[in-house]
């Protein structure tokens, strides 16, 4: 059996667990802890190294992050601290683990996961990945081949950025029934459909839980379908991911 460590770096929490790379399922005990505030990288990497300590790491470890990496290299700073831009993220994590760490972002890590294992599986022409949450995260493919960092919750609609509209917490800041937000969630994907005309939308984050409430109210021509790898995505798209480039 083939297994790696993947560890998905959320706002409030970091969740992590060892890979059934085949399976695409953790096989050990799923690890969860908050994220140190402020999450700046040295509290990050003392959280990481932990996690890698108790779960016995050894060889390539995959680590997600909210943000753009290009080559290990945090890029943007929407929804973290502004102290992570410029910081090599391989290198902070591969002296707080002792392992190879391959970093990446995370609406990234859970869309291959999901075309890998879940709602994606299989599937050719433009799937594009939506995750709904604190922001508003994406990962586009085509053919299977993903296409990094796209950044499309920050697309300008009506003057503001896209997820400062439609994110799931927008709904929960707000007080907003199904049919209001629905009406955000639909102006944003439509946005995204004009743009690129997928084939299929896979819409993500813990929203998705709740998919019979608000898909049926989307008007988007491409079919919308829930995600179906859950809180375990990110977790097992990295672990992927840090195979197929470290392993």
């Amino acid at each position: 059996m083939r297994r790696r460590l993947g560890i998905d770096i959320g706002g409030s929490a970091i969740k992590a667990g060892i890979v059934d790379l085949d399976a695409g399922s953790a096989v050990v005990e799923r690890l969860e802890i908050p994220t140190p505030q402020p999450a700046t990288p040295p509290a990050i990497a003392e959280r990481i190294g932990e996690i890698a300590r108790r779960l016995r790491a050894d060889g390539p470890i995959g680590i997600t992050f909210p943000a753009v990496i290009r080559h290990g290299i945090v890029g943007s700073a929407a929804n973290v601290d502004e102290s992570w831009i410029g910081t090599d993220g391989d290198a902070l994590f591969e002296a707080a683990t002792g392992q190879p760490v391959f970093l990446m972002n995370d609406a990234d890590a859970a869309g291959i996961a999901e075309m890998r294992f879940g709602a994606g599986r299989d599937r050719a022409g433009t799937v594009i990945m939506v995750t709904f949450g604190t922001g508003i995260g994406s990962a586009i493919f085509i053919d299977g081949r993903l296409v990094p960092n796209t950044e499309l919750g920050h697309l300008e609609i009506r003057g503001r950025d896209a997820e400062d509209r439609a994110a799931a917490i927008v709904k929960t800041r707000l007080r907003l029934g199904w049919v209001r937000w629905a009406r955000l969630a639909d102006e944003y994907l439509r946005t995204v459909e004009r743009l690129f005309s997928p084939d299929r939308f896979i819409i993500g984050g813990g929203i998705s839980h709740e998919a019979d409430k608000f898909l049926p109210l989307l008007t988007v021509r491409a079919e919308v379908v829930p995600a179906a790898m859950g809180n375990d995505a990110g977790i097992v798209g990295a672990a992927v991911a840090a195979e197929e480039r470290l392993g």
